[in-house]
């Protein structure tokens, strides 16, 4: 008899195949939006069949989750965009389109063969990471790898979020001058209960990474929603005398992790070789700041803008749409 399990894995895998095709080949935006929300959900429904929650929390609550809302308020902003009769854009030279193709075929080649050429059926580094736990200061593996054994890889994910948002704002610039939404009973009631909440999760998540499934970008995803929502009903504006406390929150995330690298190497050890005793305890500084970082920065991100009072003759071209 056919396990019922292997048929599930089947029709899941021939449904996330079939999620990340249509979204890369319809063209309606919005539908191509939604597919790839869907495609997020059953993505996480697969790590958690190949039991690595992590994963499947990080791919709920980034790629799904914040990722879907920004490439929501992306397409609003275009579309906007496209109403204000911006000119029409430039067509992209047939040298780079092949260009763009050749460098993709190649990545998959690469990946392909790195693939073909692993080892099968091996140990991995699972063994490794079971013997040095007791010098990694926390008891789950993955925290252990994430931000001691691999920190570099770690420190380099929040840079590129971190040059994100830079990059974000130095594009543009301005306030949002839209009206506030109407908001009646049934948002008032939502906000009381599912905001707290959400807070209480997000902080539940960092919390529990030293021991178990979660930490600080599960964690700091949760708490971007609640400035998510707060943006989407405009109970919090972001304005020009906020920037200073964004800017710091934005990196506090690279700091801790710079300013422990030189900490410990102060001591004569080689960066991020923690000494036993206080391991756990730089371990949760880093990602306390980093999950306020990553909070903050894709709230940022999904705002779109640096809070800027622009003069009125350039107020016309500065995007100044909904937020």
């Amino acid at each position: 008899m056919i396990d019922t399990m292997v048929i599930f894995d089947l029709l899941l895998a021939v449904a996330v195949v079939a999620l990340a095709v249509a979204s890369m080949t319809t063209r309606d935006m919005f539908a191509a939006i939604v597919l790839f929300v869907v495609f997020g959900l059953l993505s996480a429904l697969a790590w958690v069949r190949l039991s690595a929650p992590d994963v499947a929390l990080a791919e709920a609550a980034i790629g799904t989750g914040v990722t879907g809302a920004l490439l929501l308020r992306t397409l609003h902003h275009v579309q906007t965009v496209e109403r204000k009769a911006a000119p029409e854009p430039l067509p992209v030279p047939m040298g780079v389109q092949i260009a763009n193709a050749a460098f993709c075929g190649l990545l998959t080649l690469g990946l392909a063969a790195a693939f073909a050429g692993a080892p099968r059926g091996g140990p991995g580094f699972d063994l490794l990471v079971a013997d040095a736990m007791s010098i990694s200061g926390v008891d789950h593996p993955v925290t252990a790898v994430l931000l001691n054994f691999r920190a570099y890889d770690t420190l380099m994910e929040v840079v590129v979020l971190l040059a994100a948002v830079i990059a974000v704002w130095q594009i543009e610039r301005g306030l949002s001058d839209a009206p506030a939404p109407a908001l009646g009973e049934v948002w008032q009631g939502f906000a009381r209960l599912t905001l707290p909440a959400i807070v209480v999760v997000g902080t539940y998540l960092l919390w529990v990474g030293s021991s178990a499934p979660g930490g600080a970008f599960q964690g700091g995803a949760v708490l971007a929603a609640v400035g998510l929502l707060l943006l989407l009903s405009r109970l919090y504006v972001p304005r020009p005398s906020h920037r200073g406390a964004a800017r710091v929150a934005f990196v506090l995330g690279t700091g801790a992790f710079a300013a422990v690298a030189l900490l410990v190497t102060g001591g004569g050890r080689m960066p991020f070789e923690y000494p036993l005793e206080h391991a756990k305890t730089l371990i949760l500084l880093i990602e306390g700041l980093v999950t306020i970082s990553i909070a903050v920065t894709l709230a940022a991100l999904f705002h779109g803008r640096e809070p800027v009072a622009l003069p009125e003759r350039a107020a016309g071209t500065g995007g100044r749409d909904d937020a």
